[in-house]
């Protein structure tokens, strides 16, 4: 790679494995992906000749919405270390309508690329960038008093006298100050230090937005260097606060932008994924209206093919091949199938993978088993007020039932639904959680139905409030 970043050698099975700890079943589309990132890899070991010629397998993911399809994908690019970007298809527009180009998507991925190799880079300098800002904290602490303090401007067109310069620090003193930094000893001391003011002007604001994205200038990078656009401000705050301030300060001081900009445009072409959700939402009907809303869904394709299929995009940080970026497109396509789209967009999606509707087996894994689910996150929060949470096996396998069976009652929106669930279930702890103090709370099926019962009993009702 001309960035020397090599892509984490993991086996489709320890991708698998991986996204196992996120997202409950969906086997085959883990299997898609997981083959989807080795090809990637494997492509880096073959001659040079030939890895031009290798293009990335897109990929389309077929199913309800709420069964992890955009999970899957965002998983897979963390794991990867990956710029990343979801869009959906039915915000764009056909060219010549008003509202966002397909090309945004590319310009939103470089930019995720930008953020993703800057706090790389931020990261590796950071121990020298704590050192420095350290020292520079020490000197505004020793130079606070009447001695340091600046003399007020001069009368007329008199230019104001220098300020009395501070002696530096010595050794000792300076080790002195920054062991009490650490100690927090002086956590509450004020310092006054001048920090750029990145704020946009006003009339650059009015600008910004949609419908200035094909406009390949940034204005604001544009303005902030001529005179009077590049301003200071004095900020008084304490230690912590100035410490931070800093290290940020410090940290771009030594980060060469010009080789993250470099590098991150690389990241994006060789590694970057974008996601294209509700893809069904511009697939042309069979018999269906010609004009109003459905007007420019075939043109949108037709403007989405060329950027699947590989070309060159127009950013501010110069041109942008998408050959070999990733593309996985997904939908719900209960109205529309996928041979709805578009012949040439078909062929550039040449793995579909259908992702299954959660069984309420499926619901109940998805509450216990998750690194993140939802019932360690409402744990964890409500642990912060000294309230102790416990779910008993009864009380999940109520819940994930009363989740399908709303489900199958009204629309089925899959594990989304578990969320709308717990939050009324947890509604009166959580607006009282600070007054009832340290304690345990122990939530089995019969607290569950409780709660519950009657808003599921009315299906009117469920339909509004679940």
């Amino acid at each position: 790679m001309s960035n020397g970043r090599k892509i984490p050698a993991l086996t489709p099975r320890e991708v698998v494995g991986e996204l196992d700890r996120y997202i409950v079943g969906q086997s085959a589309a883990k299997r898609a992906v997981a083959i989807a990132l080795r090809n990637r890899w494997r492509r880096q070991q073959v001659p040079e000749e030939l890895r031009e010629e290798i293009h990335p397998k897109n990929i389309i993911m077929i199913g309800p919405t709420g069964v992890g399809k955009t999970e899957i994908a965002r998983r897979l690019a963390k794991l990867a270390q990956a710029p990343f970007v979801k869009v959906e298809a039915s915000k764009f527009t056909e060219v010549g309508y008003v509202g966002r180009d397909v090309e945004s998507m590319v310009r939103d991925l470089v930019e995720a690329a930008i953020a993703l190799v800057r706090d790389e880079e931020l990261e590796k300098v950071r121990a020298r960038a704590t050192e420095f800002a350290e020292d520079r904290l020490a000197q505004l602490l020793s130079g606070q008093g009447p001695a340091a303090s600046r003399p007020s401007g001069g009368i007329g067109f008199m230019a104001p006298p220098p300020p009395p310069s501070v002696p530096r620090l010595g050794d000792s003193e300076r080790e002195k100050l920054r062991a009490q930094l650490r100690a927090g000893t002086l956590d509450d001391q004020e310092v006054e230090i001048e920090t750029s003011d990145a704020g946009a002007p006003t009339f650059l604001r009015n600008f910004s937005g949609q419908g200035m994205e094909e406009i390949g200038v940034n204005l604001q990078d544009l303005f902030k260097n001529m005179p009077g656009m590049s301003r200071t401000r004095k900020r008084s705050v304490r230690a912590p606060e100035a410490l931070r301030l800093l290290e940020q300060e410090e940290a771009a001081k030594l980060v060469d932008t010009e080789r993250v900009t470099r590098d991150a445009v690389v990241r994006a072409e060789t590694h970057g994924i974008i996601f294209i959700d509700e893809i069904d939402k511009i697939a042309s009907r069979e018999g269906g209206a010609k004009g109003g809303p459905d007007v420019s869904r075939e043109g949108v394709q037709r403007d989405i093919l060329p950027i699947v299929e590989g070309s060159t995009v127009n950013t501010k940080y110069g041109q942008v091949k998408t050959d070999h970026m990733l593309f996985i497109a997904a939908g719900a396509f209960h109205v529309s199938k996928p041979s709805d789209l578009i012949p040439e967009l078909q062929g550039r999606f040449p793995i579909r993978v259908e992702l299954e509707p959660l069984s309420g087996d499926d619901l109940v894994r998805i509450l216990r088993e998750p690194k993140n689910s939802l019932i360690r996150q409402y744990t964890a929060l409500l642990a912060t007020e000294g309230l102790r949470l416990d779910f008993t096996d009864d009380a999940i396998a109520e819940l994930a039932q009363i989740a399908q069976s709303v489900n199958e009652r009204t629309e089925n929106i899959g594990a989304r639904r578990l969320h709308t669930i717990l939050e009324r279930l947890l509604d009166e702890v959580s607006f009282n959680a600070d007054e009832r103090g340290p304690g345990e709370l122990k939530i089995d099926a019969a607290y569950v139905r409780e709660r519950l019962s009657s808003v599921v009993q009315d299906e009117d009702l469920s339909r509004y409030i679940l």
